[in-house]
């Protein structure tokens, strides 16, 4: 880094912050196949938390790429600067005293853990969507499985570049056996089980 460049220490700590708005700052971050649901539950859980009162910010990864992330491809050096940069907006977000929701296939376990290590422990809350492939490219929303098996897509996760199933997160849920309602009742429990929220 370049010896000009100085960290700035700020009057306003993260803890104040955090006290300001009464409740812990956190990153609930959803991974899971194209498909599984991750953008649809973030979205509730965050509709949810907003009338609990609960300060939220949603990244998800379309809207990410339209954006932060344009000029980013999908090999495998790009889905990892991808995350790169949306864990360390996530970090700023959390510094802020929010509570961060992201929506991201975030295919490697070593990315994920990256994100999980750029945080205070208990500020990092992986959420497996362990949809079934089969499932998620049975109900394909966008049509890109179908374009993917066409040839069309390139690197595209489950067909043609690889999903590392996290080895240890902290809530995982089969969206083609939960009903939504009760995905995001589930990780309410665990917010407040946590302590995160109250």
């Amino acid at each position: 880094m370049d010896e000009n460049i100085v960290w700035h220490n700020y009057a306003i700590s993260k803890s104040q912050r955090s006290e300001q708005k009464k409740h812990k700052p956190t990153i609930l971050w959803f991974t899971g196949f194209s498909g599984s649901g991750k953008s649809t539950v973030a979205n509730a859980l965050e509709s949810a938390l907003n009338q609990l009162g609960v300060h939220t910010y949603l990244l998800d990864g379309d809207n990410v790429r339209h954006g932060l992330c344009k000029d980013l491809g999908f090999t495998d050096e790009d889905r990892v600067e991808n995350i790169r940069r949306v864990g360390e907006t996530a970090k700023l977000m959390v510094d802020a005293g929010l509570v961060v929701l992201t929506a991201f296939i975030s295919p490697f376990q070593s990315e994920r853990d990256m994100v999980r290590n750029l945080v205070e422990d208990g500020e990092f809350i992986e959420v497996f969507l362990d949809t079934p492939l089969d499932v998620c490219e049975t109900l394909d929303p966008k049509g890109l499985y179908k374009k993917a098996r066409a040839g069309e897509i390139k690197h595209f996760t489950g067909i043609d570049s690889d999903y590392q199933i996290p080895t240890s997160p902290e809530i995982k849920i089969d969206t083609s056996k939960n009903s939504l309602d009760q995905s995001v009742q589930e990780l309410v429990a665990y917010l407040k089980q946590q302590q995160i929220i109250g």
